[in-house]
């Protein structure tokens, strides 16, 4: 898609799919939106790099904060969890555990943005609840920061 326009409309699309009214979702900059999933926040971005002259869709969700302490055990669990995951992984970004998935907008058509959006969001709401759980963490969702994650 060499519209940016486009992909935003198929995002939104998207979003009117889960029932949710997408402009109660939009970021602070035209191609950010920002839902729930059970407990679990995700963040959806569409951008466009111009020197690349390529937009891409991005959609993330914080798990949890790592730990200050078992981080090695926590990272080994990260990577062991990786390869259950389809078409989505977990990433470190500002001291958190995300699950994200990034692609090119070329060729990305609604169903698979849906799914996309629908299995990074099932994902973290499974996992979070599972790594706090056994980390004992507390820290919200609402404290991690998506801010310049793959921009």
């Amino acid at each position: 898609m060499s519209n940016i326009q486009n992909s935003y409309d198929m995002i939104e699309a998207c979003i009117r799919k889960l029932g949710i009214d997408p402009t109660t979702t939009r970021g602070q900059n035209a191609g950010q939106w920002s839902l729930m999933k059970g407990s679990a926040k995700v963040y959806i971005d569409c951008w466009m790099i111009e020197s690349e002259g390529r937009a891409y869709f991005q959609v993330m969700s914080p798990v949890m904060q790592v730990p200050a302490d078992k981080k090695e055990s926590f990272y080994f669990d990260l990577l062991s969890f990786n390869d259950r995951l389809y078409s989505c992984a977990f990433a470190l970004f500002k001291d958190w555990a995300w699950i994200k998935m990034i692609r090119e907008c070329e060729g990305l058509d609604e169903d698979a943005a849906f799914a996309i959006i629908t299995r990074v969001g099932h994902y973290a709401d499974q996992y979070d609840d599972m790594l706090k759980q056994h980390y004992e963490a507390s820290a919200s969702v609402e404290t991690a920061d998506a801010n310049g994650a793959g921009r």
